[in-house]
This record gives structure tokens, C-alpha cells and sequence, in this order.
């Protein structure tokens, strides 16, 4: 019989917590012949536990290389066209990987059981595994759907190598079976020592399991067994169950002192920019650190010196490139969608959009006619020579932003700036900031959202205070009330708290936000429209965008001819692509199964559609 391919061997014992978080795909799972030289001391087993976080996805790599090439098309392109799965492939490194790193947790565990030392001293690293197990299966779950669940170091005679896939449902059973062993085990963040700050804490075991409970809560109410291979293995109703749960861990992690959203003394109009490039003291105007921030709750460690981030995020923004759709979003101030807000200052000028908005729109895309610094070496931040808070004296090097519309048809005209560090030295591949996996805003997002469902789409005033009102605090719009939303039939209150969601993980958790339409069961109404950009007729006129010169290139700054799917004549923005040629259906919110891992086993059925 053939050996399936998720039995590569890995043991990746590094010492060091900084060396494992490496990107995912940059990892060779290792020959594991130190099986048997490791594992006699508790340092052996803390190498091993930190070599575990090497297997998690780190910087958002780029150009398609993560688990889709693309956010929501409709909201967000990443370099253009159309990213969710359709076809077959023979063979894929995120199985492959994954189950390495799962191999890996289950060394650690199974060591653990022949150890003759005293279990306290490495209960902390056990944990972390039986953690790491977890994430590696809820990974393959959202990919894949059921998978085969491993939790024994296999060999060629393991029964597991050549049975059946296992549901979906046994496969959350095992994840939140082994999120409660870790909860058990980890310590508390206030407990973990500054040199091992980065470590998995007890909050970010519960923090990751209310994520998981509320995704199988969602998934199974909205899209039940339509894209299930085993649709009949489902015997218990789980929704409000794991609902209830997700909401009662959201609720005790939220309670804890040591987190809290990261504000810029004062300054919370830049605090959803710095948030996400805080370094040392030359990567911000006020001379704040990464210990000023205090909402990770689990994060990629990296160090300009140590360990570089190894991505070229700062200079194309992750590859994140914000779409029409994405940027109507976003709030005004008065808390309302620009749809029904009477504060929206509509699309004539370069700028108008921007004018009485969130402020997570604002350090989202730079704004036109606005200047920013540069990234790198030669023209990275130097807050001596301006006032940067008030954008005075700017040095001359500096050019105001003018958005490019005449060059190239899959840009949208929104330049991002999530992630795009303003350091000196910190070029492409060079970034130092730690990237966040888990972090307070969410928590908060999974309450809110729990408590809604539970509610039946209702949630009560003090809850969204207790929750997402306090990031919008943070955004500099009014709080989202019942009140607020009653006066507008296309307003619904989960409807916002989505929103809400969508606004403030965007671009993170791993393109995250394909999970959030797959659970919610409309990834098909918002992926199969064409992807739009900036508004060139609004009021049968055209807008400043449409007919500005750009002072610094003397050229337009709008070429129609540049665009040929033209103009949406509903609202003036500029198609960028046509609907997708494969349209979207329940199909793709899974990946097939890799072909060579069928032709090794044939007891895998494959997803339904491939």
C-alpha cells in the first residue's frame, strides 16, 4: 500500500520562540530522527513547543500564496481577478503541511506520556501542543470540511492512513476536546514571563475557541449539510449550544485587564493605523513601542535584528488593493453606512468621500491630495522634520497622494495602507511589527455577534456597549444602538454587527473574510457581482477623479480607455472586471480534497462538485 502524504515526518525542535514563526510556507517539515534524543529534560520540551509555532500562517504573504489568492472580489482584489477553489488539484502543500504539524503536536504529546519527570514542569508545553493540534485541524476543517482526524504519531500499519474521512462534526468535537485540554494547562497571560511574551496564554485558548464555536454555529445554521460529504453523520442541533459557549468565553476573556484596545495616547484618529506597524520608537511620531500595545492576545514575534518579517508587504500593502464595495462600508460619523447617512459627502471631489468617515477608511487607503511617508531606508519616516499630526512642514521629497486611473484597469484607485510601515529601515522583507492572529477587537466581534444569533437577530443596547461600541469608539463614530438603525429598512442590527466585522479584521486572519461569507451562507450574493473602483460620474457629471490633472506627472489622472468594461451606470464607479467567468456556488466554499491523497487511499470521497 502507498503511504498517504500527510505522514511526513516533522520535528522541528528550535530553541527559540522568535526562529519558529517563520511563514508558513517557508517551513520543510524535518526528519524526525531526534525523536529520540529530545524530550528528556523540560527545555526539550519547551524547544519543541515553540517549534510548533512555525505552523501557523504568519505575514500575509502576497501574490496568491495563501489559502486564497484573494480576499472578497467584491470587497477587496489582491492583484486582480477572481481567487476561491474550483478545480481539482493533484497535489497541495496546506494538506500536506498541515498534517505535518500535526504530526508534530502529537510527538510532544505522546513524549509527554513517557516522561519520568515531574509532569509540572512541562504541562505549559503540552498544552501548547494539544493547542497547536487544534488549530492545525480547524484549519483543514475550514479548507476541507471533515477530514481524517490524527491524534497518534502514525506509521505505515496506523488504521487512520487508509480509513474515511471523518464528518465535520467529529472533527469540531476533536478541536474543542483539545482547546479544553489547553485551557487546562496554559497559563494566564499576567503569569507568562516578559522573555516568553508571544506564548500561547489560557485567554488566547479560550479567545480561539469561541472563534471556533462561533464559526460551527454559523456554518451549520446558515449552511447546514449542503457542501458535507457525509450529510447524514449530523445528529444534534449544536447552534445555540455553541452560540451560548462562544459568547460565555468571549464575555471571560473580555474581562481580563491584560488586554485592552490599543489607543495613541489621545490620538485614536492614527491608532488603527500605528496599531498595525508599531516597532520601536522611530516607527511612530510618539515614540511608542510594541509593549505600548496591549490588544494582541496572540501574535507572530518579530525583531528587525532576530527575525526579519521576510514579506513584501510594506511596499505593495499586503497586496491588498480596497475595492467600491469595501470602501461603502466603512461608517460616517454619525455611526450610518454612507447609503442612508445624511453626513456622507458624496463622490464630486478627490476628498469628499473621505470627509465625516471612520477612521479605520481614513488610515486605510491614502487619502488624495493628503501626503504620507515612504517606506524603506532612503525616504522612511523622519518625524523631526514634520509635524506629522498636523501635517505641517513636510519635507519636500514628499508628494501628496493622487490616485492612478490611467494605467492600469484592475486598480481601483485605493492605495492601502494597513500594514505599510512608515520606520526608517524597514523596506520590503525587512518589517519587524508583530502580526496578530488573535486580538482583543474580536473577541469583542464574536460577543456581539453570538449574542445576536442567540437573539434571534436582536442584541440589547448594554451588550453592543460591553462589545463592539468600544471599537467604534476607537473608529470616532456614534455607538450602534437599536435606536440608531430603526428609521432604515436596509438596516438590520446583525446586518451591522457583520459590518462591524468585516470593517475592522479586514485583511486579516489569514484572508479570513471568505470564511465570514462561507459561515454566513452568502459568499454567492457578494462574490459574483464585478469588482468596482472610483466613482467617475456621480449626478450626471463627471467627478474631480474623472477630469484632474496629477501636478507632479502632468498627465491625467483618469484614462477611459484604460478601462474597457466601462462605467456601472447605478452609481458611476469604474468596473475593474467582468462578473467572474466561474460564478461562485456552495460548491466552492471547500476546496477539493488533493488528488494524490485519494489515489493513496481510496476510502476519501472527494468534495461534492469536483
Amino acid at each position: 500500500m502507498k503511504k498517504i502524504n500527510y505522514l511526513v515526518p516533522i520535528v522541528a525542535l528550535i530553541a527559540t520562540l522568535g526562529t519558529a514563526c517563520k511563514r508558513y510556507l517557508d517551513v520543510k517539515p524535518l526528519d524526525a530522527p531526534t525523536e529520540l534524543t529530545y524530550f528528556k529534560t523540560p527545555a526539550d520540551f519547551k524547544a519543541a513547543s515553540n517549534a510548533l509555532y512555525s505552523g501557523v500562517i504568519a505575514l500575509r504573504p502576497v501574490n496568491g500564496s495563501n489559502i486564497y489568492s484573494f480576499e472578497d472580489s467584491g470587497s477587496d482584489i489582491n492583484g486582480g481577478g477572481y481567487g476561491w477553489p474550483t478545480v481539482l488539484s493533484q497535489t497541495d502543500i496546506y494538506w500536506n503541511n498541515t498534517y505535518a504539524y500535526i504530526r508534530a503536536t502529537n510527538v510532544v504529546i505522546q513524549k509527554a506520556t513517557e516522561y519520568t519527570g515531574a509532569q509540572s514542569g512541562i504541562s505549559q508545553y503540552v498544552a501548547a501542543a494539544y493547542f497547536f493540534r487544534a488549530w492545525q485541524h480547524f484549519f483543514l476543517l475550514q479548507r476541507y470540511g471533515g477530514v481524517p482526524i490524527v491524534t497518534t504519531v502514525v506509521s505505515l500499519t496506523t488504521p487512520v492512513l487508509y480509513g474515511p474521512r471523518s464528518s465535520r462534526y467529529d472533527v469540531i468535537k476533536q478541536i474543542l476536546s483539545d482547546l479544553d485540554v489547553a485551557i487546562a494547562g496554559l497559563p494566564l497571560e499576567a503569569n507568562i514571563a516578559s522573555a516568553d511574551k508571544g506564548h500561547i496564554s489560557q485567554q488566547a485558548a479560550m479567545a480561539f475557541k469561541a472563534r471556533v464555536l462561533l464559526f460551527e454555529a454559523t456554518y451549520e445554521k446558515y449552511v447546514g449539510t449542503a457542501t458535507d460529504f457525509a450529510p447524514n453523520q449530523k445528529t444534534v442541533d449544536n447552534t445555540s449550544a455553541y452560540l451560548t459557549q462562544a459568547a460565555s468565553l468571549a464575555a471571560t476573556v473580555m474581562d481580563y485587564s491584560d488586554y485592552q484596545l490599543f489607543t495613541f495616547n489621545g490620538l485614536d484618529s492614527l491608532a488603527s493605523y500605528y496599531l498595525f506597524t508599531l516597532d520601536d520608537n522611530l516607527s511612530n511620531p510618539l515614540g511608542l513601542t510594541k509593549t505600548a500595545n496591549k490588544e494582541f492576545i496572540m501574535y507572530n514575534v518579530y525583531d528587525y535584528t532576530l527575525l526579519q518579517g521576510n514579506a513584501n508587504i510594506t511596499h505593495t500593502g499586503g497586496g491588498l488593493i480596497p475595492t467600491r464595495k469595501m470602501i461603502d462600508m466603512y461608517l460616517c460619523t454619525d455611526g450610518l453606512p454612507p447609503s442612508v447617512s445624511p453626513v456622507f459627502k458624496g463622490y464630486n471631489n478627490l476628498t469628499d468621500e473621505f470627509q465625516n468617515r471612520d477612521y479605520r477608511l481614513r488610515n486605510l487607503v491614502e487619502i488624495p491630495l493628503n501626503k504620507y511617508w515612504g517606506f524603506g531606508s532612503s525616504n522612511g519616516a523622519n518625524y523631526s522634520l514634520a509635524n506629522y499630526i498636523n501635517l505641517f512642514n513636510w519635507p519636500s521629497f514628499i508628494n501628496a497622494y493622487y490616485p492612478n486611473l490611467a494605467s492600469t484597469p484592475s486598480t481601483s484607485g485605493y492605495l492601502n495602507r494597513k500594514w505599510v510601515s512608515e520606520a526608517p529601515n524597514r523596506a520590503d522583507y525587512t518589517e519587524s511589527w508583530n502580526w496578530p492572529q488573535i486580538r482583543l477587537s474580536e473577541v469583542y466581534l464574536i460577543y456581539a455577534e453570538a449574542k445576536c444569533e442567540l437573539g434571534g437577530g436582536s442584541i440589547s443596547d448594554a451588550d453592543l456597549n460591553l462589545s463592539i461600541n468600544k471599537i467604534r469608539a476607537r473608529a470616532g463614530v456614534a455607538p450602534l444602538t437599536n435606536a440608531l438603525i430603526a428609521p432604515y429598512p436596509s438596516l438590520t442590527m446583525l446586518g451591522e454587527i457583520r459590518r462591524e466585522r468585516t470593517l475592522e479584521l479586514y485583511g486579516e486572519l489569514g484572508n479570513g473574510h471568505f470564511q465570514d461569507l462561507f459561515r454566513w451562507g452568502t459568499a454567492e450574493k457578494e462574490l459574483n457581482a464585478p469588482a468596482e473602483g472610483f466613482v467617475v460620474q456621480y449626478n450626471g457629471s463627471p467627478t474631480q477623479a474623472a477630469t484632474i490633472i496629477n501636478p507632479y506627472t502632468k498627465l491625467a489622472v483618469y484614462n477611459p480607455k484604460i478601462y474597457s468594461y466601462g462605467v456601472d451606470p447605478a452609481n458611476g464607479a469604474l468596473y475593474l472586471y467582468a462578473p467572474p467567468t466561474t460564478p461562485m456556488t456552495k460548491k466552492n466554499y471547500l476546496f477539493a480534497l488533493p488528488q494524490d491523497q485519494i489515489n493513496a487511499n481510496n476510502k476519501l470521497v472527494q468534495n461534492p462538485g469536483y
